[in-house]
């Protein structure tokens, strides 16, 4: 509620003029920390001093992208241009996190028509074409009839009509030309995958213990074991600081009890858009904005 005065309610941003909204803004007095993703574009010292200069707090290394080697050549530099500027540059490692993709196909992409029946199969070594797909979840077959599943962020929707054994018969609901490892997504239904992968296990042990990251950006967070997961994978650097991204429907639910456990919260609004309706996801996001205000 805003806050009020005996004649009625009284508007925020009585503050506010011309002058100060056209005047150069003091990167130093800023109290919203911004994180700016590490990448070629601005990897290089002077580009990384500039990113400082202008605000940056915190650099994101994106481990879906890159290896170690790569990732510990611009993180020197950051340390560089840090030293340079005389700042503090908090490190996050932002881990690639499961993924359910299609397979390999038969052809460089394939078309799907709208109304024609598709086969998902959890056989990954199928080849696949506009008949049947290949799908790397072994359960695949725990799907009901009647659930949606969208591949490729949504560009395809499929309706399960039946289940068979690691087979799964589908109507396609939306014309759509997709690649080899699309995303798949099941919105509302709890997926069994590991919360760290073997990949992210490596890469939170041997690069961001190794080199003293600051966060741990976790992905596909869904309930609070997951983030006891993830203490575990860092349990010789227990102060390093631990963000869940929330990026479903299943974290949705179990909101309340990831933030009573983790450390920070990243609001992932493309994942959430192809679980939620995307016209609903800034009421998520404000919904989980308060709530973790609330928490502290």
């Amino acid at each position: 509620m805003p806050p009020s005065t005996a004649a009625g309610p009284v508007l925020r941003g009585s503050n506010l003029t011309i002058d100060s909204i056209i005047a150069p803004t003091n990167a130093s007095s800023r109290r919203t920390k911004i994180m700016c993703t590490m990448g070629p574009a601005c990897w290089e010292v002077p580009q990384l001093e500039q990113l400082i200069e202008a605000g940056m707090s915190v650099a994101r290394f994106d481990f879906s992208h890159g290896d170690h080697d790569g990732h510990l050549a611009c993180l020197n530099r950051l340390r560089e241009a840090a030293r340079n500027k005389k700042k503090d540059i908090a490190v996050m490692l932002d881990t690639k996190g499961p993924e359910i993709v299609t397979g390999l196909l038969s052809s460089e992409t394939i078309s799907l028509r709208k109304g024609a029946t598709l086969i998902l199969t959890s056989d990954y070594s199928h080849e696949g074409d506009s008949q049947k797909l290949a799908v790397n979840y072994p359960s695949l077959a725990s799907v009901s009839d009647g659930q949606t599943i969208l591949i490729d962020d949504g560009k395809l929707e499929l309706t399960v009509l039946s289940v068979g054994e690691g087979e799964v018969s589908c109507r396609i609901e939306t014309n759509a030309e997709i690649g080899a490892k699309s995303t798949v997504h099941f919105p509302g239904m709890p997926v069994d995958v590991p919360t760290l992968t073997e990949k992210d296990i490596d890469d939170i042990q041997n690069w961001g213990c190794k080199h003293g990251v600051d966060f741990i950006a976790a992905s596909l967070i869904r309930k609070a074991s997951d983030i006891s997961t993830v203490r575990t994978a860092l349990s010789t650097h227990p102060k390093t600081k631990i963000i869940s991204k929330i990026e479903n429907l299943e974290a949705l639910q179990n909101y309340q009890s990831i933030l009573s456990a983790t450390d920070g919260v990243m609001i992932c609004r493309s994942s959430l858009g192809i679980e939620i309706p995307p016209e609903k996801v800034f009421l998520a996001q404000k919904k989980l904005i308060r709530e973790a205000n609330i928490a502290g």
